[in-house]
């Protein structure tokens, strides 16, 4: 009896399916939390010789980087917008140009000056409106100067596909990668969450996180019980510059502002730093 009642509620289940997927809503059971929070593991920031610093002013368009920023010869900044304190901040102080490309606007924001503007977005093909990251690094003369690069990549989503297309040469000329990482909510996707898996499988091989902190303006979701900020910022600094020194205990840190001011800031929640030591 037992055996009959699951095989029709299997039956049940799979022409609910088929019914709903003639109508383009797809049913697909959820990822187990255990393995987001295994992912979430590998997220947890670590210590390095080098102290964070801000770069880029309060608010949004501010982030925490490693104070290694000496004799880098650029900056590739894809996802311009309307804002470049971040690159402002960058060539004042630390005397560090950029390259900006975004196809959404016609050119570089707030009068700043960039080494060059590329009205394209960075992706995985190159045509009118799309360039990969290879050609656009490869394309400058800062790549053949073979001194290290700084990248700062806020493209709503686009960050899975462009790096997972970019090639590890490319990829391990930056010394410190600044990302604006989405879509977190479909980590919960098991076909989006292989995705990320492979994401940052192919990040960690060579970067170290350093900093992980929330983006309040859009909130925190449960996946299964676990809690995930939609959106974070991660910084990554290469492994050859710094071995990891223990893991990080402030969250936020201290120098960590909310993107927008209006809203109560997000702490990084417990769940992604809470862990036995390996």
């Amino acid at each position: 009896m037992k055996y009959k009642k699951h095989r029709l509620i299997r039956k049940i289940a799979r022409l609910l399916k088929n019914f709903l997927a003639r109508r383009s809503v797809y049913i697909e059971r959820a990822v187990e939390p255990q393995n987001i929070i295994n992912l979430a593991k590998k997220l947890r920031p670590v210590k390095t010789k080098f102290e964070l610093v801000r770069v880029g002013g309060v608010g949004d368009g501010g982030y925490l980087l490693p104070d290694d920023l000496a004799d880098l010869a650029a900056c590739f900044s894809p996802g311009v917008a309307g804002t470049a304190t971040f690159e402002m901040d960058l060539l004042q102080n630390r005397g560090v140009n950029s390259h900006l490309a975004d196809f959404s606007v016609d050119g570089p924001p707030m009068g700043f000056q960039p080494i060059s503007f590329t009205k394209r977005y960075i992706g995985t093909v190159n045509d009118e409106m799309f360039m990969t990251l290879d050609k656009w690094v490869s394309d400058q003369k800062e790549y053949a100067s073979g001194l290290d690069m700084l990248l700062q990549m806020d493209i709503e989503g686009w960050e899975y596909p462009t790096l997972l297309s970019t090639s590890e040469e490319i990829l391990k000329r930056f010394r410190i990668i600044v990302l604006e990482l989405h879509d977190i909510e479909s980590w919960g996707h098991p076909h989006f969450f292989r995705i990320a898996e492979a994401f940052f499988a192919k990040l960690l091989t060579h970067f170290h996180v350093v900093h992980n902190h929330p983006n309040n303006y859009c909130g925190v979701i449960n996946l299964g019980g676990f809690d995930a900020p939609r959106v974070l910022e991660i910084t990554l600094l290469r492994k050859d510059r710094s071995d990891a020194l223990g893991y990080c205990s402030e969250f936020p840190h201290h120098l960590d502002v909310p993107n927008v001011a209006k809203y109560e800031d997000i702490p990084l929640p417990q769940g992604w730093y809470h862990f036995s030591e390996p």
